[in-house]
């Protein structure tokens, strides 16, 4: 009783100090899966704390209207190394009621992180939301009641 009662508590606090709250879905994988929109196109995306930046995949390139550069940045991460990349800078982003215009995009081939997904009965995504949004908008999560907090 006493955390859910703290929980009800963190929401209200949260929501009075001038956050936004958007739902979570736990996917299959143990993922958790939210909807943003790039650019005015909405999209399915995996929230992943440890990775340093959001990104799409390289077929999103048209999808999001995005204007993508190469990089010499190398992206690794679920199992792969050295992948080649571009970037994609001045892109609008929304969450919820939280949006940002001038948001960096990692472009990168997603491919290895679908297939694992679809191995696994998960829907495919297009891309992730890591570290560098979640810091810019002060996110809280609350794994519990799957529920993310930005600052608006």
């Amino acid at each position: 009783m006493f955390i859910k009662y703290n929980m009800e508590l963190l929401q209200e606090f949260l929501l009075k100090k001038g956050y936004t709250k958007v739902k979570l879905k736990l996917t299959k994988t143990n993922h958790f899966e939210i909807k943003a929109t790039i650019n005015g196109v909405k999209g399915l995306f995996i929230l992943d704390t440890g990775a340093s930046s959001s990104c799409v995949g390289f077929e999103a390139i048209e999808t999001f209207k995005l204007k993508a550069k190469d990089s010499d940045v190398k992206a690794a991460g679920a199992g792969a190394t050295d992948m080649l990349t571009q970037v994609s800078k001045k892109n609008s982003l929304k969450i919820g009621k939280w949006k940002h215009k001038k948001v960096a995009l990692i472009l990168f081939n997603l491919t290895h992180v679908n297939t694992a997904l679809i191995s696994h009965n998960a829907k495919p995504v297009d891309g992730i939301i890591g570290a560098d949004i979640l810091k810019q908008s002060k996110a809280i999560i609350d794994y519990e009641k799957k529920y993310l907090y930005l600052k608006l």
